[in-house]
């Protein structure tokens, strides 16, 4: 199981086994505090009775060491700050700590396993149970290696390829193997363990809007910006940013650059694919032409795509975001070449501030829009018969298509632009994103580090009424108009006045062309595996045939033949390699 991890941390590895009571933990160490041997992980507490393993970082160690007086700690980690925690708090050290984070805590003395995963999911935990035993694992390949079948979740494939959804519950792409859900801690003792949820954010938010004075809001919303990047740049190796043209990146490089004084010491990288349709090179070079901040441009090319796609495949545990994600693998290679182990990007803004073109007639249904027209109820989606549909459920097996499960999220708040916007964050957009970004950036032993998804940002964001978030701009209609107005100052004006823009490549273009015949040979592989069961061959063959006349403009449904095909590919692999 170690081995099949090594990625995550090629550093250093240990084990500790309590074969008394049946527990053992392992760890792939990826140092980034406290370089010296006194880091490694598994990590015992002075009494030998506490043991921790522990993915991710605790931004705001120091502080909680300064509470923790008296406690004889040995190393400068943030591990051992949270094994502290534990022991002096239990469960309850949960809420006190501002950081990404999934660990077990074995406690020999009581024979009982305490797990946990941070509140928006950004580090993963994954269970299975084999023959009576619990395994628990940062990824599924690991479970795989344990012992776990590697057979495909059919209902999560059919919900997947009939209605595009996936990372938004329990459930994954493997049978038997369950996700610890963000916000969620695990105990297990005497042999069965429980779940329970300990953070949600929509519990913590409640009902009532923010009734303080803009300026009021804004000072505070910006001074935990301030904050939440310094915390970030807490680390031991270097620390690098991801930057694209848009608003989110810009923040993140002016909230830098104020942190640095205006150095702009700090490596920045971003990616392109040579199509200047697509690529956002102009508008990162206007971002970075006054604060002199080292820029690495990461090229992603057409003939990289067949290798590269079944290499983030292994890590993946399930389909990806197509071209997207490969130009961001890129990213992270670079950043390990240039000796950058730690990377910040921008995820997170979008829902906290209404940033998607969709959030804007919601923002009017509640007639909280500033200046706000009359707009038409939003579609939840492309319908059916439009030429953009993403994807195609007729080119399913009509029994395999009864598997699959709707979308059912929660609805906790009174407006729709709020509900929209948790749904976004809890079950769809952010769940998804942070399991592409956390493998792509793992897969090349480099943390990525999401500063704009810290709770207390989030929180704010989601106190405020939609006339803070959605309004006339610069003579438009915009999302994140508070943002714009915190923001301004920190970045040139062409992009804090720009709209937003998806971040997108040439994908489309390159499924119907230059990549044409991988893609027919990953639409076989999938046909060959799952036709007659789960897909309609003649349907699929009818549809890509159409696609490559060019009568869509979606690439969305190939993509996810494409997928098919890579996982078919690596679900033999795992077969193969599972010895007991």
């Amino acid at each position: 199981m170690m081995g099949a991890q090594q990625h995550r941390g090629p550093d250093a590895d240990g084990v500790y086994l309590d074969p008394g009571h049946g527990a053992g933990l392992a760890h792939n160490r990826l140092s980034i505090l406290d370089l010296s041997e006194a880091g490694r992980q598994p990590m015992s507490d002075p009494s030998g009775t506490l043991h921790i393993v522990f993915n991710g970082e605790i931004y705001n160690y120091l502080e909680l060491r300064k509470e923790l007086d008296g406690y004889p700690f040995r190393t400068g980690t943030d591990t051992e700050v949270l094994l502290a925690a534990y022991e002096r708090w239990g469960a309850g050290c949960l809420d006190r700590l501002i950081g990404m984070f999934a660990f077990l805590i074995w406690d020999e003395r009581e024979q009982r396993l305490f797990a946990a995963r941070d509140r928006f999911g950004v580090k993963p935990l994954y269970y299975a149970e084999v023959d009576g035993a619990l395994l628990l694992a940062s990824e599924i390949h690991a479970l795989h290696r344990g012992g776990v079948p590697a057979v495909h979740d059919e209902v999560a494939w059919a919900t997947y390829l009939a209605a595009g959804l996936h990372d938004h519950g329990e459930r994954t792409f493997w049978r038997g193997v369950t996700s610890l859900l963000p916000g969620h801690m695990l105990i297990w003792e005497k042999g069965a363990y429980r779940t329970s949820c300990w953070y949600d954010l929509a519990d913590r938010v409640g009902n009532e809007y923010d009734q303080r004075s803009d300026a009021e809001v804004e000072e505070e919303y910006r001074a935990l910006l301030d904050e939440t990047i310094r915390l970030r740049f807490r680390a031991d190796v270097p620390v690098g940013i991801t930057i694209s043209g848009g608003l989110d990146s810009a923040t993140l490089l002016g909230l830098v650059h104020v942190m640095e004084g205006g150095v702009g010491k700090v490596k920045a990288f971003t990616y392109v694919t040579g199509d200047p349709r697509y690529d956002e090179l102009p508008w990162v070079r206007k971002m970075l032409e006054l604060s002199g901040h080292p820029i690495f441009v990461c090229p992603l090319k057409a003939a990289d795509v067949p290798e590269l796609a079944a290499s983030v495949q292994e890590t993946q545990d399930g389909p990806f975001g197509g071209l997207p994600t490969l130009a961001y693998a890129r990213v992270f290679e670079q950043a390990r070449r240039e000796g950058v182990v730690v990377l910040l990007d921008g995820q997170g803004m979008d829902e906290q501030w209404a940033g998607y073109d969709y959030y804007q007639p919601l923002a009017a249904m509640n007639g909280a829009v500033n200046g706000a027209r009359a707009m038409a109820a939003p579609a939840q989606g492309p319908v059916q018969g439009s030429k953009s549909r993403p994807v195609r459920p007729e080119c399913l097996d009509p029994d395999f298509l009864a598997l699959a499960e709707p979308l059912a999220p929660r609805q906790p708040f009174k407006d729709v632009l709020r509900n929209r916007q948790y749904q976004d964050t809890r079950y769809t957009k952010i769940p998804r994103a942070l399991r592409f970004n956390d493998r792509v950036s793992m897969r090349v032993s480099c943390e990525l580090r999401e500063p704009f998804l810290d709770h207390r940002l989030f929180e704010l964001a989601f106190r405020q009424p939609a006339r803070r978030k959605v309004g006339e701009w610069q003579g438009k209609m915009q999302g994140k108009v508070m943002m714009r107005k915190i923001t301004r100052g920190l970045l040139p004006g062409e992009v804090s006045e720009a709209p937003k823009r998806p971040v997108q490549t040439p994908q489309r273009e390159w499924l119907s062309g230059v990549l044409r015949p991988w893609a027919d040979e990953a639409i076989r592989s999938a046909l060959g595996e799952f036709g007659g069961g789960w897909l309609s061959e003649k349907a699929v063959r009818d549809e890509w045939a159409a696609y490559q006349e060019g009568q869509s403009d979606n690439s969305f449904y190939i993509w996810q033949w494409v997928s098919l095909g890579l996982t078919a590919n690596q679900a033999s692999a795992r077969r193969a390699e599972v010895s007991f």
